[in-house]
């Protein structure tokens, strides 16, 4: 069935679901995982202003910092789990990152945690899942 799975994560308590998830999945069926973390693009983030003041460099670092940390659990876990994982920051918006690192590395399905937004607060802070949904070409499980 599959055989490469891709996890998304951002470290969340949501996130934790799909890899506990996504780890079961694989270790089931005998798949890899590569397991992902975007760090999003200091550009995608402020504008104007607030963007000059900010100090990029640290910004870069954080995020980096937080990712190591984020799959470095992921890793564990895999790991206890008897799955192989391989590992990935990504520096882009999280759901072309997701799909982009998908079809790079011949993944054949996508796991991720979505809140499942509706209404106005789906409007304003959108659905990187919605994104995922709509433009990959392999299966996606959402978790919740």
């Amino acid at each position: 069935m599959y055989k490469h799975i891709l996890i998304a994560t951002d470290g969340s308590e949501l996130a934790g679901k799909a890899v506990t998830a996504g780890l079961a999945l694989a270790k089931v069926l005998n798949a890899k995982v590569t397991a992902i973390a975007a760090g999003e693009p200091f550009t995608g983030m402020a504008v104007g202003l607030p963007a000059l003041r900010f100090p990029v460099a640290e910004y870069q670092r954080a995020v980096a910092e937080d990712a190591r940390r984020i799959l470095a659990e992921v890793s564990e876990a895999a790991r206890k789990s008897g799955v192989l994982c391989e590992t990935a920051q990504v520096n882009d918006f999280p759901a072309e990152a997701v799909v982009e690192t998908a079809r790079t590395r011949g993944c054949d399905l996508i796991v991720m945690g979505s809140h499942g937004r509706r209404g106005l607060s789906k409007l304003f802070l959108g659905s990187q899942a919605m994104r995922v949904l709509t433009s990959s070409t392999v299966p996606v499980l959402i978790c919740k």
